[in-house]
């Protein structure tokens, strides 16, 4: 039986918005060591609070996942059996310094890719982007569907899909990739280069105009992180994901106009300022997963519902603007 319990294993990016609560997740499946390798360029130590109370012996090495020598050691000291791979630099970084972006996030695939084929670990779950695939000319977008990449971030993420692919089939490392949509959740970066949902949320508490980039009738599919996180688990132990790309989404598309009314109905702000500015280079116009094969393989289905979700973000939020005032 494929099982976590008793494993040793490390997580890259795992001080991030996804890779925490992975962290925490995983935290339940009892393995044996746990490792986060996270360098602070987007992840907070902040986030893994909940982990190290769970989790005393959780070991966090402040290094680049980049570094091969780092990361082979971080491995071998603590006998890596798992490696759970969400260390990326973001898409507005790669509008700002696009070739370090680009070179970074293929670094990182490729350290760890050359460590799999030397047998230093086992196996990896390797999380991809669904900007990979590009603005959808139909919906939905299953794991077939052509990679036409729109912004330096969402081609290294797709460069690095080929490159994971590419070592399980000449190399033959056990390696999985998890494709997720657009995540939300607790945790999400709020300060540089925030996603949409903590910046709508903290634009109404600190009473600021929201900005929407272009029409806001682009489209995203977006799912809970925990969802997220427990999927990871799932696609780990099903074998059948091995050398595939598997879909993470919650298969409906909403746009960001309705995204936003939907918040500042949760918010009770339906009044507050909205206007829209100059539309973002690259952004991707729809986007809609197909999560059929999610389904077929370990029966995937999210278990939480927008409503739910939001809801439980704002409160979130809404506390962590509590906490900075008291």
């Amino acid at each position: 039986m494929v099982t976590l319990n008793g494993k040793n294993i490390l997580v890259t990016g795992g001080a991030g918005f996804i890779g925490s609560h992975l962290v925490d997740v995983l935290i339940d499946e009892k393995p044996n060591r746990l490792v986060v390798v996270d360098n602070f360029f987007l992840g907070d130590k902040g986030n893994l609070a909940e982990a190290f109370r769970n989790f005393p012996s959780l070991v966090l090495v402040q290094e680049d996942a980049a570094d091969f020598e780092v990361m082979k050691a971080a491995c071998k000291e603590n006998l890596i059996e798992i490696v759970f791979n969400l260390a990326v630099i973001p898409l507005p970084t790669s509008l700002q310094r696009p070739k370090w972006s680009v070179d970074q996030n293929v670094l990182i695939t490729t350290t760890l890719c050359q460590l799999a084929t030397e047998k230093v670990f086992q196996t990896m779950i390797h999380f991809s982007s669904s900007e990979a695939l590009g603005s959808a000319i139909s919906v939905p977008m299953g794991e077939d569907y052509f990679l036409a990449p729109l912004t330096p971030y969402a081609a290294s993420k797709a460069a690095c899909d080929h490159i994971v692919m590419s070592h399980c089939e000449t190399f033959g490392i056990d390696a999985s990739i998890l494709r997720p949509f657009n995540n939300y959740g607790p945790r999400q970066n709020d300060k540089s280069y925030a996603g949409i949902v903590p910046t709508v949320i903290n634009n109404v508490i600190e009473k600021k105009p929201i900005e929407i980039y272009g029409d806001g009738e682009q489209t995203r599919d977006f799912i809970f992180v925990r969802d997220t996180a427990k999927a990871a688990i799932d696609i780990f132990k099903c074998i059948k994901t091995r050398n595939q790309i598997t879909n993470i989404a919650s298969g409906r598309e909403i746009s960001i106009n309705e995204l936003v009314a939907f918040i500042l109905k949760i918010m009770n702000a339906e009044n507050h300022t909205v206007c829209h500015v100059s539309p973002r280079p690259g952004d991707v116009r729809r986007h809609c997963g197909d999560i059929s094969k999610a389904k077929r393989l370990f029966g995937f289905s999210p278990n939480i519902e927008m409503n739910e979700g939001l809801r439980s973000t704002v409160e979130w939020y809404i506390h962590k603007q509590r906490g900075k005032l008291d």
